[in-house]
């Protein structure tokens, strides 16, 4: 199964975390898009360091990025630098989603 998750809100890194432990230790994909207030979260290494997890894509919306002023230089080249696409690309693929 490709679970994906919609991260919107800088306030559910450790509800996001334990989901993806959990999906991973039942053998599924999970796929990452961040965009909104959950931008602010790509400068917390341990968000971040999620993606590099075997198993785990991360892409994140410039433009919501770039509007919470969020310092891009920090984030680990492992997520993908994308835009509303990656999140319909999400969507299609997986087969649950889950907004935080």
């Amino acid at each position: 199964m490709k679970l994906g998750i919609l991260v919107n809100t800088d306030r559910h890194l450790d509800d996001v975390k334990g989901l993806v432990n959990a999906a991973l230790s039942k053998g599924h994909e999970v796929t990452i898009f961040t965009m909104g207030e959950g931008t602010r979260l790509l400068e917390n290494p341990g968000y971040t360091g999620i993606c590099k997890l075997k198993g785990v894509n991360m892409a994140f919306c410039d433009h919501n990025a770039t509007g919470f002023g969020v310092n891009k230089s920090v984030i680990t080249e492992e997520v993908v630098c994308g835009s509303q696409y990656n999140n319909s690309v999400m969507d299609h693929e997986s087969d649950r989603v889950i907004v935080l």
